[in-house]
């Protein structure tokens, strides 16, 4: 919907408003479906949500989300072993895709920061050769 279209809707409709928490919420899941992430590093306030039990899809997820447009920062942790480049990559084409389609926002950017590397799949399958 073009600039013009959305000033006109919101003329005769209404205004349409998409909280932070959602686009995050988008964001971390699809962020999470790409090879080679690990998780997302959320945090003190992430870790003690998780022991709720409640699912916080928004952990490690930064979002400014604008009118007509949303600025993403994503903080993963990678699997030992993937290109993280590469993960880097699928993420921001994946993020993007998915917000763009389920909110009508434009993303301006989707900024990837790596905070660590996930090494305990390496550990286990050593202490099972053992």
């Amino acid at each position: 919907m073009s600039d013009i279209d959305r000033e006109e809707y919101a003329e005769d409709y209404g205004q349409i408003k998409i909280s932070d928490e959602v686009v995050g919420t988008i964001a971390g899941i699809a962020a999470m479906e790409v090879s080679g992430v690990a998780g997302m590093s959320g945090g003190i306030a992430g870790g003690i949500g998780d022991m709720l039990g409640r699912k916080n899809f928004s952990k490690g997820v930064k979002v400014q989300v604008g009118d007509v447009e949303t600025s993403i920062d994503l903080y993963i942790i990678v699997e030992y072993g993937a290109k993280i480049p590469e993960v880097a990559w699928n993420i921001q084409e994946a993020v993007k895709r998915e917000v763009e389609a389920m909110t009508g926002l434009d993303v301006a950017e989707v900024n990837i920061n790596v905070q660590g590397v996930n090494i305990e799949k390496e550990s286990k399958e050593e202490s099972q050769e053992q």
